[in-house]
């Protein structure tokens, strides 16, 4: 009977001792695996953060566009108008004027704004050459023909209407328009020609008919005669146009 119960004893020290023996084996394999799953925490917090900043740069990128968009930065289409006065009125547009010197206000050519002279032409025979030239600071219209009287007479020169030209002559100042001056008619087609000495040079309104300004007083080249059944041109812009007829 006590051999037996000595053997029990040892038996239950034994299975006592194995059990101790497998609690610490269960403690060791415990510790390690809170290692393992503290160490897959720390991953997870690596990759955690990495999420953190790779979401920084993408609101930096996002900022920076709406930023762009507000100021007209890089790659965005910028207001190109015209800049403001002191008034808030656009400073753009046309800048031209108007470049001629009458401001727009053309003169009657008359003796008071222009200079006027005669001379003798050998081609065609018997004419006279009759020049205007501006002498004002302002345009001025040479409209129709000059009004012509030699000495005493009564009556005006006669006008050549064939010679009207197609738009009235305006001059510039310092440019100069000219009529040429027929002398005689047919020869015995009327009364002999007459010596003359002086001319009278009027000039015609815009209305027709109408005389306007002061005259211009002349002295013939010497030995001029004329008689009733000469002419005179209207007034044209080029000379050989004027001694044509």
């Amino acid at each position: 009977m006590r051999s037996n119960r000595i053997r029990t004893t040892v038996l239950a020290a034994t299975a006592l001792l194995a059990a101790l023996s497998l609690t610490a084996c269960n403690g060791d394999d415990g510790s390690t695996s809170d290692n393992g799953k503290a160490g897959a925490s720390a991953p997870a917090a690596d990759s955690a953060g990495k999420q953190d900043q790779s979401a920084a740069p993408e609101k930096d990128g996002t900022d920076a566009t709406d930023a762009d968009a507000t100021t007209g930065g890089s790659g965005t289409t910028k207001n190109t108008a015209p800049p403001a006065d002191s008034d808030g009125k656009n400073t753009g547009g046309s800048t031209n004027k108007p470049g001629n010197t009458s401001n727009g206000k053309d003169a009657t050519c008359t003796g008071d704004n222009t200079k006027v002279t005669v001379t003798k032409v050998s081609r065609p025979v018997n004419h006279l050459l009759l020049t205007v030239t501006n002498a004002g600071s302002q345009l001025c219209n040479a409209y129709y023909a000059p009004k012509l009287r030699f000495d005493d007479a009564q009556a005006v020169f006669p006008i050549l209407d064939d010679s009207q030209p197609q738009a009235v002559v305006t001059l510039d100042p310092g440019q100069s328009a000219y009529a040429s001056i027929g002398l005689t008619g047919e020869p015995g087609a009327g009364p002999a020609p007459r010596k003359g000495t002086h001319l009278q040079v009027n000039f015609a309104g815009k209305n027709p008919g109408s005389t306007s300004g002061t005259a211009a007083e002349l002295s013939l080249p010497a030995n001029t005669s004329w008689d009733d059944n000469g002419f005179v041109t209207y007034w044209q812009t080029e000379m050989a146009d004027a001694l044509q007829y």
